[in-house]
């Protein structure tokens, strides 16, 4: 009777345990309720998940993200700063939907206007922007248009650059992280998208107090931006952004129904996201990774240095054999100023490449002069005897 209530007991507990392991490998896709979504690593682009990622809708106030790169663009560039003096246009100031109440002829700052525009969306404050960077809104949507061509977003085009409704006006998921990702590069934008709320009085009658629209910077853990956009047809759209440990994930959601389930959406790609992936340095900014010499300069070799960080992103309990590979463009020519490009530091893994950066020199390369020449040799000689 024992033998027989052990057979028993060990049937039902292999049963248990195949049951349990069927289950533990059965993969869970995300609940979406939504036209659209991708969820993108942050350094190197990589897609851990996306649904109908390419098609074209209407994308809302998320369409300020590109504006926004446009005028962060400008300022590292030095073709404008955050202090300059802007003087909102009649144009700026009868704009209707999300607004800071700009009056025709006030004077606001560039750094913020683009407060007004990250944090509260401000129509007005694109559109002041936008005509102190180009002249006028027309001209700065071209911009926009070119930037977009450039950076491969093949499925959009813009109309105006704060996201009212036109059948002209459209992006998707995919080229919406496209941009997500560029604007980011610009790390001073984070200072603007986690403003929770900021009052501005200077040179108001009435103060105004902005309040953010993306509720995920309080709902989420590491969310810091990114932009949040409605219109009655465009419904509920989000590029969120998180940052847990080395990895930064962009979570893009496209037409969902209530900015409660999009905001539950995007969550849920990251939660996603950071489960199952992590992150890992190979190279750091500024970081020395070899040399570079070339004939007939000087001086005749120079250190290279990694442009930015280099971070490898992979799926948890996977460990590649990561090494870095430096690649030397061919063909250089003279003069090479200090931090200019020269090749591309890779992480790969025999045929695989995880990621790669910029590599560039830490001084000035001028071509040699007859005089270098001469003390070179002489250098030579003595070293020689």
């Amino acid at each position: 009777m024992n033998k027989r209530l052990n057979v028993i007991f060990l049937t039902i507990l292999l049963v248990f345990m195949f049951t349990y392991q069927v289950k533990a490998e059965v993969k869970v896709e995300p609940n979406l309720n939504c036209r659209s979504a991708i969820l993108v690593e942050f350094t190197t682009g990589k897609i851990l998940y996306e649904y109908k990622s390419h098609e074209k809708l209407a994308p809302a106030s998320v369409t300020k993200i590109m504006t926004m790169l446009l005028v962060m663009e400008a300022i590292d560039s030095g073709k404008i700063k955050l202090s300059d003096k802007v003087v909102v246009s009649e144009n700026a100031k009868r704009l209707g939907g999300s607004t800071m109440y700009l009056e025709t002829g006030e004077v606001r700052t560039v750094e913020e206007l683009l407060k007004g525009a990250a944090v509260e969306s401000a129509n007005d404050a694109c559109v002041a922007l936008a005509e102190f960077l180009c002249g006028t809104e027309e001209e700065f949507v071209k911009k926009m248009n070119e930037r977009a061509k450039a950076l491969g977003m093949n499925n959009t085009h813009f109309v105006n650059c704060y996201g009212f409704y036109d059948p002209n006006h459209y992006t998707s998921a995919y080229d919406i992280a496209i941009m997500s990702r560029e604007l980011l590069k610009h790390s001073k934008i984070l200072d603007y998208t986690t403003i929770w709320m900021e009052t501005i009085t200077e040179g108001r009658k009435t103060p105004f107090t902005l309040v953010n629209r993306n509720k995920m910077l309080k709902a989420y853990k590491g969310c810091d931006g990114l932009k949040t956009g409605y219109t009655k047809e465009a419904m509920y759209c989000i590029s969120a952004t998180a940052k847990r440990g080395n990895v930064r994930l962009i979570s893009v959601i496209m037409g969902a129904p209530s900015a409660k389930e999009r905001n539950a959406m995007a969550a849920q790609l990251l939660d996603v996201g950071f489960a199952k992936y992590d992150s890992f340095d190979v190279v750091k900014k500024g970081e020395v990774v070899g040399e570079v010499s070339i004939p007939k300069a000087k001086p005749e070799s120079v250190k290279v240095v990694a442009k930015d960080n280099l971070n490898v992103v992979v799926e948890k309990g996977n460990k590649p054999n990561i090494q870095k590979k430096i690649e030397i463009f061919k063909d250089l020519r003279l003069p090479i100023n200090k931090g200019e490009t020269v090749g591309v530091i890779k992480a790969v893994d025999g045929d695989n490449v995880y990621g790669q950066v910029e590599a560039i020199v830490d001084c000035k390369i001028e071509k040699m002069k007859f005089i270098d020449t001469l003390n070179r040799v002489f250098k030579s000689f003595l070293n020689a005897n």
